[in-house]
């Protein structure tokens, strides 16, 4: 049997490019459901009759979205961003730094602290709930936006992709800068951060990705519908009581168009930073 690399070179481009676009019409798929979903009724989403297309598009659903009263999605998404929007850069600054110390800087107990971040990589998300509820309770963190940004402010998978990354950062470059008399501080401001560009960029398009995405944290501490996210508010269209297909649709098409264009922007760097955690050659 003839291998790819065999075939003529007409035959492998071919194959290719038939393969590319196989792949582009399954990614784009749910895309286009949910828009197609988002611009119909009820009747038109429950009939057993399948439309491509809708014949007549309803932009109302999009409209009602944001003149509801009791919805108010506009806050809604405006919590959601400030919520991601702080969360991604403080907390991939702050794994930036941990992982930083953690292979450079020679203190006491460093194997200590890098087992203990491994430690919380490796116990389930449901074991710290309920006590991540009560801290953040007792400090008066219900229905207020910073009591859902604070537990996630450190993420220890992001702090040993950093560790890594500066473990094989130029120890030359470093001892250039003692040099002009830079401490440990000063290395890492100057020298080791500006150089961590698609680390920092691809893990804080994940972070904000996560943090927007995110739902059973904000549902418990957000009870007020003046802290609830997009998230949050989606999930009020399909209750036991009340099924609103085409607002569900048309919502999740709304909150999913900054997730569509952070990933536009940053996919080079979530590629390049994951990739390689490290320093090209």
């Amino acid at each position: 049997m003839a291998t790819t690399r065999q075939l003529p070179p007409v035959v492998r481009r071919s194959v290719r490019g038939l393969m590319a676009g196989l792949l582009t019409v399954l990614f784009l798929a749910p895309f286009y459901l949910m828009l197609r979903n988002a611009l119909m009724d009820t009747q038109g989403l429950t009939s057993p009759d399948w439309t491509w297309w809708p014949s007549t598009m309803h932009w109302e659903n999009f409209t009602s979205l944001f003149s509801d009263p009791a919805l108010n999605m506009g806050q809604a998404l405006g919590n959601s961003l400030l919520v991601a929007a702080i969360t991604a850069p403080v907390s991939t600054l702050l794994a930036s730094a941990a992982g930083y110390a953690l292979a450079r800087i020679p203190v006491p107990g460093r194997g200590v602290m890098l087992a203990l971040v491994v430690a919380t990589l490796m116990i389930p998300g449901s074991v710290t709930f309920v006590p991540t509820f009560v801290v953040v309770g007792s400090m008066g963190g219900v229905n207020t936006l910073w009591g859902i940004i604070a537990p996630g402010l450190f993420n220890p998978f992001a702090v040993l992709l950093f560790r890594n990354f500066y473990l094989q950062f130029p120890s030359e470059i470093e001892e250039a800068g003692r040099l002009d008399g830079l401490g440990w501080l000063g290395l890492y401001r100057r020298i080791a951060l500006p150089s961590s560009g698609a680390m920092l960029a691809s893990l804080g398009a994940l972070a904000f990705i996560d943090s927007w995405n995110a739902f059973l944290w904000p549902l418990v501490i957000g009870q007020d519908p003046s802290a609830w996210t997009a998230q949050i508010a989606l999930s009020t269209f399909l209750t036991s009581q009340t099924i609103n297909l085409p607002g569900l649709f048309a919502g999740a098409v709304v909150t999913i168009a900054p997730l569509v264009a952070m990933f536009l922007v940053a996919q080079r760097y979530i590629v390049e930073g994951i990739a390689t955690s490290g320093l090209k050659g």
